[in-house]
């Protein structure tokens, strides 16, 4: 595979960089500033800060399993370095964002449970009595890089289907 680098392939790694440097820089904060398990309300009862150390994935899933999540994230992001130099083609703006807010968010997470062997979580939203998993930046890039992937794959359905059924009127 010959690597070619585009100035679209540069924006998202750098952009990918930022989220990662935001991802850490706040993380590095909550993690000097707070004790384990402390909360600050922003709006009461809605939304606080509150540092917590996980050890799993999402909803705290594969707790304490950090080599099998350790290497789940280099996979993935090794396997988007690839399929982004592997491409021939331009990246959608869609993508671009996608790829680079998946990269971002994994690539922060990765570094936590390299360095301190969990994640560093601090964003608890409560609705009423139900108390959302506590999360973090990254987090919130990897699912928004997610949905982004899902939506264009649904809007280059739709297109395709629409281009098909022009095409379609046309020919009778």
């Amino acid at each position: 595979m010959k690597i070619k680098f585009s100035r679209d392939k540069v924006l998202l790694f750098c952009i990918a960089f930022l989220i990662v440097a935001i991802d850490q820089v706040v993380k590095f904060v909550i993690q000097h500033f707070f004790e384990v398990f402390d909360t600050v309300p922003v709006i009461q009862d809605f939304f606080y800060l509150t540092y917590t150390q996980n050890t799993g994935a999402a909803y705290s899933i594969l707790e304490g399993n950090q080599m099998f999540l350790i290497l789940m994230g280099l996979f993935f992001s090794i396997f988007f370095v690839y399929f982004i130099f592997s491409r021939e083609e331009r990246l959608s703006k869609l993508s671009l964002i996608s790829y680079s807010f998946l990269m971002g968010g994994v690539i922060g997470n990765l570094i936590d449970r390299i360095v301190h062997h969990y994640v560093i979580d601090f964003l608890s939203f409560h609705f009423f009595s139900y108390y959302f998993p506590i999360f973090n930046i990254a987090d919130i890039f990897i699912v928004i890089g997610f949905l982004l992937i899902v939506l264009e794959e649904v809007l280059g359905k739709y297109d395709e289907n629409s281009c098909r059924r022009r095409r379609f009127r046309k020919n009778r």
